[in-house]
């Protein structure tokens, strides 16, 4: 069975400054994907590249036998696959019904009500809130409706990029159940995460990224399992 999504040998640079330097790896359907590494490892830059922010500078990006090197950002997410960036990036002085179906731009059909409940459904406490602005919300709620936004294209596929980052532990542990929630309703997930052990708990597999490139690969378990990831990623010595 061919991979939902395969990266092969992909070099991304700015400018002159190679921050990808000829990763490969792939993300089955149905799995939960971990990407971890250091500030600068080139994470973020990776996710950027596949859903179309970045251009490439050589290498491929299949998503669902199609390659993504050269289709237009929009077009990608219309293909099935949703990004929720690092930063969170939702509109502030949209109210969350807003920001929530924004994710459906570019949907025609008449499902769009019934996954704005799903996501009300996941998310109680946008539903809640859902005529306030989204800029009151704390970093956390912000996450959440970052999350329900990117849903709201209904994709095969989910990266996410850093959701626990700032969060309270409480906070961050809701965030990491909504992940397993979301792969059991049948949703694939590549997740660039800071806190390493939390992801590779949730990992089916997980790739460690050191400036650039892959230096580790392995199951969830295997990883959390490797010295070198424990001394470097999880602080323990």
């Amino acid at each position: 069975m061919s991979a939902m999504l395969e990266v092969k040998d992909l070099v991304v640079s700015y400018g002159k400054i190679k921050a990808v330097k000829g990763i490969s790896f792939s993300v089955d359907e149905g799995e939960v994907v971990s990407l971890i590494g250091t500030n600068g490892a080139g994470k973020t830059t990776t996710l950027r590249t596949i859903s179309g922010l970045l251009r490439p500078v050589s290498g491929s990006i299949t998503f669902k036998g199609t390659d993504l090197t050269t289709v237009a950002a929009h077009d990608i997410v219309q293909l099935g696959l949703a990004h929720s960036p690092e930063g969170r990036r939702i509109f502030p002085k949209l109210t969350v019904e807003e920001n929530l179906l924004l994710g459906a731009f570019a949907r025609k059909d008449k499902g769009i009500r019934s996954d704005l409940e799903a996501a009300y459904a996941l998310f109680p406490i946008l539903q809640e809130r859902r005529t306030q602005p989204a800029g009151t919300f704390s970093g956390g709620e912000q996450q959440m409706l970052a999350m329900g936004r990117a849903m709201m294209s209904r994709p095969k596929m989910l990266m996410l990029d850093e959701p626990s980052m700032g969060l309270s532990p409480l906070m961050m542990k809701r965030i990491m159940t909504t992940v397993s929630t979301l792969q059991s309703q049948g949703t694939t997930i590549l997740l660039v995460e800071q806190n390493a052990q939390a992801a590779l708990k949730r990992a089916t597999k997980g790739y460690v990224l050191e400036v650039g490139r892959i230096v580790l690969s392995g199951t969830g378990r295997e990883l959390l399992a490797s010295d070198d990831v424990r001394k470097a990623y999880l602080g323990e010595d």
